[in-house]
């Protein structure tokens, strides 16, 4: 029995009958949001500010995507794609539609759950990122400067820390194995000089994994060769440098046209823009989701068999459902899953009440929990 699932997009079209085109993605009323501050960056960023260089990366462009995000983390709990690694699982991901960056965090199951699982924080991040990357990037910089003066940020055998001009790189020490750390941000960043914004912390998705002394413990991940290496954090530059080819490789055979990366719209699958500066340049490019992806072998009566269980209907209500959301398939179609009304607050209610909703394919997408159980976060071990 296959198991969709659904969340707060509402910014597409309504579905025709049969899978057929939808209607053109209108422009949503969303309200400028006032530009993040050093405190408000420095408290999302928190988290992932000592990772890896790629692995930041990589994470800070899937933030972008985060409908991709959520599709991935729902195909990696499908036991049969869990069970996937190293060639297997890269040409699996191969015919995948997601961004390449989404696509490289699978082998990563705990960081993607953990992104899944935080929406908010990671729309957020994502927002913040297209707004002014240049102040992203200064964030987890000005984060590594503090741990390292808290004594917390050494090269070990698990990282090499070094200082390239004012910029302090992490990069695994070993070419096999990415070691992601663990730590507790209100710690191995000293005294946090923001009272008022704590940094974020996210328990609970590397169980199991033991913190020592410094603060840190470490989950090693099999490096899945096309999946990692393409991209580069070009911190005084303020981008991320992209091995075009490779990138091109991940992406269906679609180049972003150079180097340095830059917001594809026709990933972001209508979430809406809230800053008006990325709005004016991303919006009018960003398309109906159909013009990337399928939406054959739906049976006739499928807006039928749609609808989520009686009192589910946002991110936070799906997060506490028990109850599946299971439809008939016809023969042998593509298995797909829904999601309906993405978004913030009052704009999600009023898009979900005039009931435009997005019906996205994932080609051998089967039967999927809606959240990852506790038992599939734990942190030992990983992908080869």
């Amino acid at each position: 029995m296959a198991i969709t699932l659904a969340l707060t997009v509402g910014t597409f079209g309504a579905l025709e009958a049969r899978g057929q085109n939808l209607a053109p993605a209108q422009a949503p009323s969303v309200p400028d949001t006032v530009p993040f501050t050093l405190a408000q960056l420095d408290q999302m960023l928190a988290p992932i500010a000592l990772y890896p260089d790629p692995l930041v990366a990589q994470i800070l462009m899937a933030a972008t995507y985060p409908l991709e995000v959520v599709e991935a983390d729902r195909w990696l709990q499908d036991p049969q794609n869990t069970a996937l690694s190293g060639t297997q699982l890269a040409a699996a991901l191969e015919i995948q539609p997601w961004d390449p960056s989404v696509k490289s965090l699978v082998p990563f199951p705990q960081i993607l759950h953990m992104m899944d699982g935080n929406l908010d924080w990671i729309e957020r991040l994502g927002d913040a990122f297209l707004a002014d990357q240049a102040a992203v990037m200064d964030s987890v910089q000005r984060l590594r400067r503090e741990a390292e003066a808290a004594g917390k940020l050494d090269s070990t055998s698990q990282q090499v820390v070094a200082t390239s001009g004012p910029a302090i790189t992490i990069e695994p020490s070993n070419p096999e194995i990415v070691y992601v750390p663990v730590y507790n941000p209100a710690y191995v960043y000293g005294v946090w000089p923001y009272p008022a914004f704590p940094p974020y912390y996210f328990p609970g998705y590397f169980d199991g994994v033991i913190v020592g002394s410094v603060g840190f413990g470490w989950v090693g991940i099999g490096i899945v060769g096309p999946l990692w290496g393409w991209n580069h954090c070009d911190w005084g530059r303020h981008r991320i440098d992209l091995d075009r080819d490779r990138f091109a490789g991940l992406n269906g055979n679609r180049s972003l046209g150079g180097t340095a990366w830059v917001h594809d719209p026709s990933h972001r699958l209508g979430v809406p823009y809230h800053d008006s500066g990325v709005r004016n340049r991303f919006a009018g490019s960003m398309g109906a989701p159909d013009a990337r992806r399928s939406f054959r072998g739906y049976p006739d009566d499928s807006e039928a068999h749609f609808h989520p269980p009686m009192g589910v209907g946002t991110v936070s209500d799906f997060r506490r459902s028990t109850a599946p959301l299971t439809r008939v398939l016809p023969a042998a179609p593509r298995f797909p899953s829904t999601f309906e009304s993405f978004g913030r607050g009052a704009d999600v209610r009023s898009d979900a009440d005039r009931g435009r909703a997005s019906r996205m394919s994932m080609p051998g997408f089967g039967g999927v929990r809606m959240a990852a159980p506790r038992s599939m976060r734990s942190g030992g071990g990983g992908r080869r």
